[in-house]
């Protein structure tokens, strides 16, 4: 692939993923602390929770440790990453996934998208991500599926809805 097709087919990938990190904050806004920390389904998991999630599981693990290989915080069991302490503002998770997502978008700015992953897990020896282009596309889809999720909770908090459809 040319330089230039490269260039565009990057810039259209961090597209789609920022269309999706933005509609996962968008749907959010204009919650108060207590309901971004009210349980609403059956599983228990909160909105804050699943942005810490977002945070350490999605943007830090694949992008930092993954894609560039940094040394990152060990990783906390999946149950501890979805569970916000009531001493931690929900600013300060909002603030701490809007920092990831700017490392995240660092790294992708300057890692060809045919770049095999820096580092994988000894865990996951059955299957692997090629390049960038594979992780960036995942990272989309998990991110698209969780601001699904939060679109159902938001409107069973408050009825709204990210896209309001009309006739």
């Amino acid at each position: 692939m040319s330089q230039p097709a490269m260039i565009e087919e990057s810039r259209a990938l961090l597209s789609s993923l920022s269309d999706q990190r933005d509609h996962v904050l968008g749907i959010l806004e204009g919650l108060s602390e207590e309901a971004l920390r009210r349980p609403v389904l059956p599983s228990g998991w909160t909105c804050l929770g699943l942005v810490r999630h977002l945070t350490i599981d999605v943007e830090r693990f694949w992008f930092r440790s993954i894609v560039a290989g940094e040394q990152v915080e060990p990783r906390e069991s999946d149950a501890a990453v979805w569970q916000v302490s009531p001493d931690v503002p929900a600013e300060a998770v909002f603030g701490l996934y809007r920092k990831e997502i700017e490392l995240a978008n660092a790294i992708i700015a300057v890692t060809p998208l045919d770049t095999a992953p820096a580092r994988w897990p000894a865990e996951w020896p059955d299957w692997r991500f090629r390049d960038l282009r594979e992780t960036i596309l995942h990272v989309i889809t998990e991110t698209a599926c969780h601001a699904g999720h939060l679109d159902v909770v938001r409107e069973l908090i408050d009825g709204r809805t990210w896209l309001v459809l009309t006739e």
